[in-house]
């Protein structure tokens, strides 16, 4: 029988996922990396930690399934967006912390790009709607200035899963999904953008060749087929970028569809056959995996990462691996609007979304009497009235149906999904795809790359609704009360890290 491994490379961590040529998963297992914040703006990742990941969860996944390595037939990646590795020829990486795609320090390399090239221009050819600091050229713009010694010696620079393609095949590629993030990418030609790069001072030779997410771009190299157990016969797919991987997997490759994902970063997302541009709101849209389609998005930076960000600060007594539950069980037993304390979500800063780039986190509302239970829920209900925020955003720009597909880690949790359903007053779908949605659409590049699949027209048979959850209408209304505060909270802490921010640098 044929395997394939697909690898979710994400922000908290690398999945590992095996699925027989049916489709149907034979195991999975996830190993966690650490993420490093040496300054402001600055968010880091090792991509040496990447692939240890990616080595230690493919033996501890064939050691689980108790599946063989040589029955492996091919590899497929979803990685994480707008990262960018720089590496010399030989592929060795020429630095040991990379900036991802939360890394908002090119700041000053966004404004002198901006005085050569209009930003609505830009906006508009690329659907790049990230705080543009986020995006792959500018980082490069600020390693140029700053790191000159690193960038003379770029051969390639790659993205996250890309570098770890290069590790299993000595190979240079990326894809259309992962390159519409770069920052330099044309959307309508799909390649590219050469007056882009001139501005920004960047050699397009420097970009690997782009190819389909379905394309083979080799077999295991002797070194990484002993290090993960496989054989070298296994094929490579390129594979593709996280949003793109996760919309295929959530809700395929049909125009129209739209979905929630709940992960370390949080988005709501809907497949059409054109970008959903707009320069005021500014969806940011990625190529799809589906050749001629595209996934445009109203996104969080801190959605799950923020809980995490609670367990690991104000629940440090808790087991780790049971926190979440814990937690949960805490913000049961506290009434709708956590005794009057709001969470703003914006720990990794804003999003396109957001009144400015340099709004931060906060608790706000504190009182003598507040305790650690109202706080725990205050961030589960921070972070679904940010999304809120995507949805009407989304909303503006397309007609959506009164259900919402959620996926990611969080939409294991039923009260987590009820509060959903509350807020957003939608019907909440849970399928047994759930978090592994990004894993299932990798899963689905590779059965292309193999000839396995003609397309990707049957990842909606391999949802199975598992829970609907409605709306209580009640709950409705108290968050509907809740909601303009929230919104007002944003509006002021945008105020407030501008007014920090220009303090700071003044």
């Amino acid at each position: 029988m044929k395997t394939v491994i697909a690898y979710d490379l994400g922000t908290g961590g690398v999945k590992a996922s095996l699925y027989d040529e049916h489709a149907a998963t034979l195991a999975k297992v996830f190993v966690e990396y650490d993420t490093f914040y040496p300054a402001t703006d600055m968010h880091e990742q090792s991509p040496a930690h990447w692939w240890e990941g990616v080595v230690k969860s493919t033996n501890m996944l064939l050691a689980q399934s108790g599946h063989r390595g040589e029955d492996v037939a091919c590899i497929a990646l979803s990685g994480h967006s707008l990262v960018a590795v720089p590496v010399d020829q030989d592929g060795n990486t020429l630095l040991a912390q990379v900036p991802i795609w939360s890394d908002a320090r090119a700041g000053t390399e966004v404004s002198e790009f901006f005085q050569k090239i209009d930003p609505r221009q830009w906006y508009m050819t690329t659907g790049n709607g990230f705080p543009a600091p986020c995006y792959s050229i500018f980082k490069l713009m600020w390693m140029k200035k700053h790191q000159p010694d690193v960038f003379s010696r770029i051969y390639k620079v790659l993205g996250s899963k890309d570098y770890i393609n290069f590790k299993l095949t000595g190979n240079f590629f990326t894809d259309y999904s992962y390159a519409s993030g770069t920052g330099a990418y044309d959307l309508e030609k799909g390649e590219m953008c050469d007056t882009f790069l001139a501005a920004a001072g960047l050699p397009a030779e420097i970009f690997p060749k782009l190819v389909a997410s379905s394309h083979v771009i080799g077999n295991l190299t002797a070194q990484a087929a002993q290090e993960l157990g496989l054989s070298q016969a296994a094929v490579v797919a390129c594979g593709g970028v996280d949003n793109a991987c996760m919309a295929l997997g959530a809700v395929g490759a049909e125009a129209g569809n739209c979905y929630t994902s709940l992960g370390s970063s949080s988005w709501i997302a809907v497949n059409a056959a054109k970008p959903i541009l707009d320069p005021q709101k500014k969806p940011y849209v990625f190529a799809h995996i589906a050749p001629g389609m595209f996934t445009s998005a109203f996104s969080i930076f801190s959605g799950g990462s923020s809980l995490r960000w609670t367990r690991d600060n104000l629940c440090r007594d808790m087991d780790r691996e049971s926190a979440y539950g814990e937690m949960t069980e805490l913000a049961k037993d506290v009434p709708i609007g956590s005794g009057g304390v709001l969470f703003n979500p914006s720990l990794a800063g804003g999003t396109s979304q957001d009144k400015s780039p340099h709004i931060r986190g906060a608790f706000l509302n504190l009182s003598l009497g507040t305790t650690r239970e109202e706080l725990v829920r205050a961030t589960m209900e921070g972070i679904a009235l940010n999304l809120k925020m995507s949805l009407l955003n989304l909303k503006e720009q397309v007609e959506l149906s009164n259900e919402m597909l959620f996926c990611g880690g969080g939409s294991k949790s039923p009260f987590w999904m009820q509060m959903f359903a509350d807020v957003f007053e939608m019907t909440i779908l849970k399928t047994n795809i759930d978090q592994d949605a990004a894993s299932v659409g990798a899963a689905a590049i590779g059965f292309v790359a193999l000839g396995l699949w003609e397309d990707y027209g049957d990842i909606q048979k391999l949802h199975e609704t598992e829970h609907k959850i409605i709306p209580i209408p009640e709950h409705v209304a108290q968050y509907n009360r809740i909601f303009p505060q929230f919104v007002h909270v944003n509006t002021m802490m945008s105020e407030l890290g501008d007014y920090i921010y220009q303090y700071n640098n003044q």
